[in-house]
């Protein structure tokens, strides 16, 4: 009898390729691990509109999103960590001086606070969803939002780090930084659903590659880092399986003996 384990997937260069495409071996690794009775979820830096067409086609219900700020469990939220808005529209008052602009984000939209910029294209379109920010400059103003994009050349977003320790700021793009509640990560909100799930930490597994993968990968017992993640991410994990381009996360649930 297979005991029970829960198993954390990035989405970017985890179990999509750098096409943002889902490999076959990917899906029908997934789709074992559930036959098997094990838990499948993800863990990600998108907003949950940002996948949900990927949930849908791996029939997978619990997920951490935002870093760790939205979290559901078989499609019930059971954790939430929003924006300080006070400190947020400070943020926002600083970055229009500098002609970086902000996007803001909740659990159903995101919106920019000016009509177009190419640096909210640029890195936007590398996402390949079917969802762009509209105009909005008030969105923020009356409602929960649990990450925000500030658009700056790497290395700007020192000047923000310094002034609004509210805020965490993990970049993600050349252009573009998320803006977190301080202390939010992916591991906060994956311990949020082990709690509920009361599996033991030693049948807890997570895949990633990215900055914003580290301290999910050190906290988890059995983690794995992709072939294509950075050198320290590989070493922030336990295991390291081949790239995502080569089927990565068979390799890798292979590896720690899931499949």
């Amino acid at each position: 009898m297979t005991i029970q384990s829960v198993i954390f997937f990035d989405i970017d260069g985890t179990l999509l390729n750098h096409d943002k495409e889902l490999p076959l071996s990917t899906k029908e690794a997934i789709y074992k691990l559930r036959e098997n009775g094990h838990v499948v979820a993800i863990a990600t830096g998108r907003a949950p509109f940002m996948f949900k067409d990927l949930r849908r086609e791996l029939d997978i219900g619990t997920y951490v999103s935002y870093n760790g700020q939205y979290v559901v469990l078989n499609d019930e939220v059971i954790y939430t960590k929003p924006l300080n808005l006070q400190s947020l529209e400070k943020l926002t008052e600083a970055a229009l001086k500098h002609d970086h602009p902000v996007v803001y984000m909740d659990h159903e939209d995101m919106k920019a606070n000016v009509p177009e910029h190419a640096y909210i294209k640029e890195s936007i379109l590398t996402l390949k969803i079917d969802r762009y920010p509209t105009y909005d400059p008030h969105y923020y103003k009356g409602r929960e939002l649990f990450q925000s994009l500030l658009f700056c050349p790497e290395g700007e977003e020192k000047r923000y780090e310094q002034d609004f320790p509210d805020f965490d700021f993990v970049r993600w793009h050349p252009v573009s930084v998320d803006v977190l509640p301080r202390g939010g990560s992916k591991a906060e909100g994956i311990n949020r659903i082990v709690k509920k799930l009361g599996i033991a930490p030693e049948r807890h597994y997570a895949f990633g590659d990215g900055l914003n993968d580290m301290e999910m990968l050190q906290t988890i017992r059995n983690s794995v880092a992709m072939g294509n993640a950075q050198s320290k991410v590989k070493e922030a994990a336990r295991y390291v399986t081949k790239s995502v381009e080569d089927d990565g996360i068979l390799h890798g649930l292979q590896l720690v003996g899931l499949l």
